[in-house]
């Protein structure tokens, strides 16, 4: 079992940044992909931004430029840093992690953006 939580969320102007953190804990010996989803209310989560032990990221298209995803492989923990925040990414964010095939998710944070 991997468990994972999420910090750094909170109440933002328009045009600020925010910094994520997910730490993740419990049998592990390496993950492969680990990344963030967000969920709008009344909106189907979506895919915000994943890197993988290759080193490979990915990103949202409305993200790019903004927002980048690091890693701690000795913390076992994700970042993603998100500046010129923008009200339409107000969102409950949760963490991702998939050591291998199994997929894990963190119980989210709520980033808010005010206009």
């Amino acid at each position: 079992q991997v468990q994972l939580v999420e910090s750094g969320g909170g109440l933002v102007q328009a045009g600020g940044s925010l910094r994520l953190s997910c730490a993740a804990s419990g049998s592990i010996i390496a993950i492969n992909a680990m990344g963030w989803y967000r969920q709008a209310p009344g909106k189907q989560r979506e895919f915000v931004a994943l890197t993988r032990s290759s080193g490979r990221t990915d990103y949202r298209d409305s993200v790019k430029g903004r927002f980048t995803i690091s890693r701690d492989n000795a913390k076992n923990t994700v970042y993603l840093q998100m500046n010129s925040l923008k009200p339409e990414d107000t969102a409950v964010y949760y963490c991702y992690a998939q050591p291998t095939i199994q997929e894990y998710w963190g119980q989210g944070t709520q980033v808010t953006v005010s206009s």
